[in-house]
Parts: C-alpha cells; sequence; structure tokens
C-alpha cells in the first residue's frame, strides 16, 4: 500500500528522498529557495509552481506563511524541520507553568499543517539546540503544542491571524529524541532531534504505543544494525567498496604521510607521530578497530557488519563506483580550485585533523572553528558537512594531495544517491547538501513508518 507525503521546508529534499525510496507518494512540497526546489522537482519528478494550484503531486516555491493550507491534499504523513531561531520566552503566564511563550512563526505553519490536513503520523527534525533553547522551554512547548493541539490551536493561531475553527485532534509522540545518524549508516557525525507522533484517535492501546514505540527505537537508535560498533566509513563511500576489500586504496592514502613530523617539526606533528602514526598497523582492519575504539573485535560479527555496509553501498548507487574520476552532468564532481598557500598548508596536515596542526609554522592561520581546514579521516565517519561558511569550512579530502572534497563527495556522505543531480552554483550546491538530512537516516525512519502505519 502506498502512504502520501506532504513536506513543508523540504529544501533539495534529503528528508523526502528516504520516503521516495521507499515508495511513499510524495503529493505536496514547499520551500521558499528557489534552487534547492529546482533539484527536489527535478529529482524526485514533481512540478514546480509558484502557487497551490490544485494539481498534485505539486512542488511550490513560496513563503510557507502565503500557502492557503485549506487547498492541501490529505496527506498520511506530515514531515518538516521548521527554523526554530525566532522562538522567544517572555514574562510569565499561569497557563504555562509561568511562562508565556511566543512560538516561533515558522514552527507555527508547521502546527498549522497539522490542523489542516491532520495525518495519522508527523516526523518533526531540527537540531539538538533546540532541546536546551531557552533554557527547555523551546522544546517543552513544542512537545505540549503537538500533544494537547486542540488547545494550543487557539493560542497558536493568534500569530498566524488564522481563524480556522474545526475538530482538530492532538498527537501521541512515539519517538522525541537526538539521533545519531552514525548509527543508522550515515559515514558522519551528524546528529539531529527527531519528534514523531501518531494521531491520537488513532491508537488508544497502551500496550500498542509500547510496541509502536519500540519499533522505532529500534530503527532509530540503530540497534536493528551494527553500525554503532561498525560505522560505515569515507574511504568505504568514495571507493564503492566494503572495508574489508580497500586495504591497498587505505595504504596508498596513509604511506603519503609518511615523514610528515620531519617536514612540520613542531609540538603536534611530534605528538602525532608518537600518539597516532607510530601506533598504526597499517592493516585497514586493524587500524579501523585501532581508531573507532572497537571493543571486544569478533571476526564473525565484523564480517556481518562488512554485510551491512555492502548493502547500503548498493542502495546508494555507490557500490564499485569510486567517486573519484566520475563525471556528473551537474559537474558536482569536479574538483575546486585553490590557492598555493591553501594548498601547501593541507599538505601538513593529516588526516582527522585541522588547521592547529600547523601551529607555529609559516603556514599557522587563526581558526574559530575545529573543522577549518580539517581533513576527514579515511576509516572514521566525517565531522559533520556544513552548508555555509568560508575560511576553510568546506571539508577536505583524506588524500594528501587533495585539498577540498568536491560536491559529490559532501554528497556521498551525506548519502545522496549519485542519480541525483543538484541545480545552482557550487555555493547553492554546497549549502544544498550541508542543510539536508541525511537520505539515508530519512529512509531508516520511512522504514520504521510502513511497519506500524495504520
Amino acid at each position: 500500500m502506498s502512504y502520501s507525503v506532504t513536506s513543508l521546508f523540504c529544501g533539495a529534499g534529503g528528508l523526502d528522498l528516504g520516503f521516495h525510496m521507499r515508495e511513499f507518494q510524495l503529493v505536496f512540497a514547499n520551500d521558499i529557495l528557489e534552487k534547492p526546489l529546482k533539484s527536489y522537482s527535478k529529482n524526485l519528478g514533481i512540478k514546480l509552481s509558484s502557487k497551490i494550484d490544485g494539481s498534485y503531486p505539486l512542488a511550490v516555491l513560496s513563503d510557507v506563511r502565503d500557502l492557503n493550507f485549506n487547498n492541501l491534499p490529505h496527506s498520511d504523513v506530515v514531515i518538516g524541520g521548521p527554523p526554530c531561531q525566532d522562538f522567544s520566552v517572555l514574562r510569565g503566564r499561569k497557563k504555562r507553568k509561568g511562562i508565556e511563550v511566543r512560538r516561533g512563526r515558522l514552527y507555527s505553519e508547521f502546527v498549522r499543517a497539522l490542523v489542516y490536513t491532520q495525518p495519522k503520523f508527523f516526523v518533526f527534525e531540527n537540531v539538538p539546540g533546540l532541546l536546551t533553547a531557552n533554557q527547555g522551554k523551546a522544546h517543552e512547548v513544542i512537545e505540549n503544542d503537538f500533544v494537547n493541539l486542540p488547545v494550543e490551536w487557539k493560542d497558536i493561531q493568534k500569530s498566524l491571524n488564522n481563524g480556522y475553527n474545526s475538530e482538530i485532534k492532538g498527537y501521541e509522540l512515539l519517538f522525541n529524541s537526538v539521533v545519531n545518524m552514525v548509527n543508522l549508516g550515515v559515514p558522519q557525525a551528524r546528529k539531529r532531534l527527531i519528534i514523531i507522533g501518531v494521531r491520537k484517535d488513532l491508537i488508544n492501546d497502551v500496550e500498542d504505543i509500547y510496541n509502536i514505540k519500540m519499533i522505532l527505537d529500534k530503527s532509530l537508535y540503530g540497534w536493528d544494525n551494527l553500525f554503532s560498533k561498525y560505522p560505515l566509513t569515507p574511504i568505504e563511500v568514495f571507493e564503492g567498496k566494503s572495508l574489508d576489500k580497500l586495504n591497498d586504496q587505505y595504504l596508498e592514502v596513509m604511506t603519503k604521510y609518511d615523514k610528515l613530523w620531519e617536514d612540520i617539526n613542531n609540538e603536534h606533528a611530534k605528538a602525532w607521530k608518537k600518539e597516532v602514526w607510530d601506533n598504526l598497523n597499517f592493516d585497514i582492519v586493524q587500524d579501523y578497530i585501532l581508531l573507532n575504539k572497537i571493543p571486544k573485535f569478533e571476526e564473525k560479527e565484523f564480517k556481518k557488519a562488512m554485510i551491512e555496509h555492502k548493502e547500503v553501498l548498493k542502495l546508494l548507487k555507490y557500490y564499485k563506483r569510486p567517486v573519484e574520476g566520475t563525471e556528473f552532468e551537474d559537474g558536482s564532481n569536479d574538483i575546486p580550485n585553490e590557492s598555493d598557500n591553501i594548498k601547501e598548508r593541507l599538505f601538513r596536515i593529516p588526516p582527522g585533523y585541522n588547521y592547529t596542526f600547523v601551529r607555529g609554522t609559516r603556514w599557522s592561520v587563526k581558526g574559530l572553528m575545529s573543522g577549518v581546514y580539517r581533513r576527514i579521516h579515511p576509516l572514521i565517519p566525517s565531522p559533520t558537512i556544513i552548508a555555509y561558511g568560508g575560511g576553510g569550512t568546506w571539508g577536505y579530502h583524506y588524500d594528501r594531495e587533495r585539498g577540498m572534497m568536491t560536491n559529490r563527495e559532501r554528497a556521498r556522505i551525506q548519502t545522496f544517491p549519485d542519480w541525483y543531480l543538484f541545480e545552482g552554483s557550487k555555493q547553492d550546491v554546497r549549502a544544498q547538501i550541508g542543510e539536508a538530512v541525511p537520505p539515508l537516516a530519512s529512509y531508516k525512519i520511512a522504514g520504521a513508518l510502513q511497519k506500524i502505519l495504520i
């Protein structure tokens, strides 16, 4: 059976893509930015429009606040990650335990979609920082609004100037936690807050709620796979093979860094040689175990994990398809140009390290973020791929002779399939990739929902 999805704040479609891969029907999507929505429309085969015209599926380029939700189609699931920067906590009111909250306008639009379409389920994603924003009050209000929607809607609609009056049902929260996407097979240290709710009238049995929550916990915490212990790595998604088949490629990468400490000759390089280099075995499996601090290694378990890695590579169309040298119609695998000065600096930074490694040398540079001139490591999940920023924040390849990763390499770390092509300039595409939910994580979420949709 096919289930329908409405998506708000969809961007280039990272969250939507996982549902698409699970054969959910994407009936409506919206974003305010043209280039990401063009990527969405082109890849998912959904007509692009500037307004809701009654024909579906449809992707509408518009400020969500200008949409007439009366015309939205019914959907089984509403998904989205509204920006919540404009949440603020004001002075007290007894109704909210002494706190009066002015909700973020864009978050309120997500709530409006729930009110008008009353889907069976919703999936809300956001940054983990939302848990502690306003001393935790923002997250508390969001939880309360979802659960008590019939009561809270009257207050929410004040900020929307909307007079919708109908029978509104609230939602039981089935999952409400931060997800480490490494545990879902994403080769990247990326965490997101995921909240999943079911309409209260659809489920009343406490035992059923418990069982459904267990299905979601098992999928989203990664209890049904081995990725939390044996994470997928950048070298695997770049080379298109599981780790146990890449020893030669790993040796080629690492031997280029031999004698690096002699070139730098500072305290950081000397410490790296003693603490890292001298402890490497130069065997890909042994170094993978060492660097990821894998406890109680078992050969049988490792082989099972490698099968899981191979399955992901096949799902994403990376299998036996090295990214290096592969051309893409959107130019996303073109290697960016860099100055000789940057190349010289990066030549002296080993995998897993950043600008601090060359402090005290003529290649030194100021930096405030750990991601500045940071090389990814071939055997460790990448740091979070970010959307914006200059000053060395692009993300850098583990190969000593390479600098910036290409957008396609960044897309593979984000788990966009190779068939997914992007619209816009290099900076546009960088933003689309960096702002997305990894499609593989969404694929896991959609798979869990398929098991419990009512």
